[in-house]
């Protein structure tokens, strides 16, 4: 799964891309919607598959905020499918899910200059690099990051619980990642899942991932990664916030784990549900696999289904698992 710094792109930055020329909607693809059609929200706007993408993401989400039963929306478009774009429209309804974040922290608390220097450096470097983050560039800044956090760790702490700056947050959730693989470690992650900025959430969450994947090789270190505020992501209007919450509700539901997956059940299937219905396949993927491990199918029977373009019968068995539950 891409960073999050670089998974979506603002609709205005898009709209530049090629001079003038701005990328045409491949896809639109919704999440949030339970009682507002689709239709009805797209009625006021320009935004239509095979259209150019309008320029204005704050005028689009105005509109679509002014749509009855709706409290907010959010747009997101991701480059590139050659000149065509997947455009993805969050909405919060009216009485809908509502995930709840903390207030701004208003500390002091700070990094060194040089560590931010390096944390932009390595943005660059993993930018050129591409998703393998296999370059010499990479590899040097996690270094500085691992040297940093384990001997600065408390301060690294403070600066993700308490800095008001959120860049500042944001990058000491990615050097936590470098620290000692400590169960402390991971509750300072977890506590930045319920950050207000989502960039100190998207870097939490892939912080959080080597984490998961040691605690499922080597129990004998006792770390558990709590799946309750990722699972609370599914529902966020942010599509990073719900992509990275899925990748690593895979990790850790790895070895069927039948008491994360009743969790996610119980307060996420509505969401995964919609992202498994995507057009847009590489993003509807990841959660179409943790559906299907929530319907109670093994990972093979999932993959073929998904191979033969038959979703709605592991989507359908998902949603009567939870009708028997509620019998």
């Amino acid at each position: 799964m891409r960073s999050p710094l670089f998974f979506a792109a603002g609709l205005a930055a898009l709209a530049g891309v090629a001079g003038a020329q701005a990328p045409r909607v491949r896809n639109i693809n919704f999440y949030g919607l339970h009682k507002v059609s689709a239709e009805r929200a797209l009625r006021d706007t320009k935004l239509r598959p095979g259209e150019p993408l309008p320029a204005s993401r704050g005028e689009l989400e105005e509109l679509l905020a002014k749509v009855p039963g709706v409290i907010t929306a959010r747009v997101e478009a991701v480059c590139c499918e050659g000149p065509e774009t997947e455009v993805f429209i969050g909405i919060e309804e009216r009485g809908g899910p509502h995930v709840a974040f903390r207030s701004e922290p208003a500390g002091e608390a700070a990094l060194p200059p040089e560590l931010t220097a390096a944390y932009n450096d390595y943005l660059s470097a993993v930018t050129r690099a591409g998703s393998t983050r296999s370059s010499r560039e990479t590899q040097a800044a996690e270094l500085k990051f691992s040297e940093f956090a384990q001997a600065h760790r408390d301060q690294v702490r403070d600066v993700l619980r308490n800095a008001a700056e959120p860049e500042q947050r944001a990058i000491a959730a990615t050097v936590l990642g470098f620290a000692m693989r400590t169960q402390a470690v991971v509750d300072d992650l977890e506590y930045a899942l319920q950050d207000p900025d989502e960039s100190v959430r998207g870097n939490a969450l892939g912080s959080l991932r080597p984490f998961a994947l040691l605690a499922a090789k080597q129990p004998g270190l006792k770390l558990q990664v709590s799946p309750t505020w990722v699972i609370e992501l599914l529902n966020s209007i942010v599509l990073g916030d719900r992509m990275q919450a899925a990748d690593l509700l895979l990790t850790l539901t790895d070895g069927a784990d039948r008491a994360v997956l009743d969790q996610i059940h119980a307060r996420a299937l509505p969401s995964l549900v919609e992202m498994a219905r995507w057009e847009s396949l590489r993003f509807a993927l990841p959660p179409f696999l943790l559906l299907g491990r929530v319907a109670g199918l093994p990972d093979p029977e999932t993959q073929s289904r998904w191979s033969q373009g038959e979703r709605e019968p592991v989507i359908e068995k998902a949603l009567s698992r939870g009708a028997r539950k509620r019998e």
